[in-house]
């Protein structure tokens, strides 16, 4: 998978794009880390939206800027990680400056790099692998360094490569039954038949 190189990155104008429009377009897209063991790379099949002050459901809902949201005031395509529990969650900065929002990685199928994958993550069943978000980033070795990187600069990026032309549904998302109607928002995307989305 040599083609999955710095170059390929995404330019910027490709995040320059309305959150709920790009947490679709990034279906089918290949997520990348650079490693000095290798190349680890999957298939972007499920993101989750978050559409800032207005959302109950993120972060800086209500223009909440703290230390760990304030990536998500700067410009689009750079990198706001966050821990939950043990886990390192990776998002993507999205909106344009001082509108903080920011899209979920959800699932990634792998298309690169697997051996070194399990090797981050042993699992027993191949599918656990890469099917939700914390243990994505395990698997590809993306920890909370990477918060406030640029997806066109740093050694995580998001690239061609995947399904052209992905069928992909919405739906609410999940895992956040304490947000009111946000619960109910049609905000989750995912490829149609995928078993590597989570649910």
């Amino acid at each position: 998978m040599s083609e999955f190189i710095k170059g390929s990155a995404l330019p910027q104008s490709f995040y320059h794009t309305p959150t709920l429009d790009l947490a679709e377009a990034l279906i089918g897209k290949v997520l990348v880390h650079l490693t000095d063991n290798g190349i680890l790379a999957g298939e972007i099949v499920e993101t989750e939206a978050y559409l800032g002050i207005r959302d109950r459901a993120a972060h800086s809902f209500n223009n909440r800027r703290t230390k760990r949201t304030e990536i998500m005031y700067g410009a689009p395509g750079h990198i706001y990680m966050y821990q939950m529990h043990t886990h390192h969650l990776l998002n993507i900065v999205s909106g344009e400056e001082e509108n903080p929002e920011a899209i979920l990685i959800r699932a990634i199928e792998p298309v690169a790099g697997r051996a070194l994958m399990e090797e981050n993550r042993p699992v027993q069943k191949a599918i656990n692998l890469t099917n939700g978000p914390g243990k994505l980033t395990k698997a590809l070795g993306i920890t909370m360094a990477y918060y406030g990187a640029s997806l066109m600069k740093s050694n995580v990026f998001i690239s061609n490569g995947g399904s052209e032309n992905p069928a992909v549904q919405t739906g609410p998302r999940i895992g956040i039954p304490n947000t009111k109607e946000a619960k109910d928002y049609p905000y989750r995307f995912w490829l149609q038949d995928n078993p590597y989305v989570s649910r």
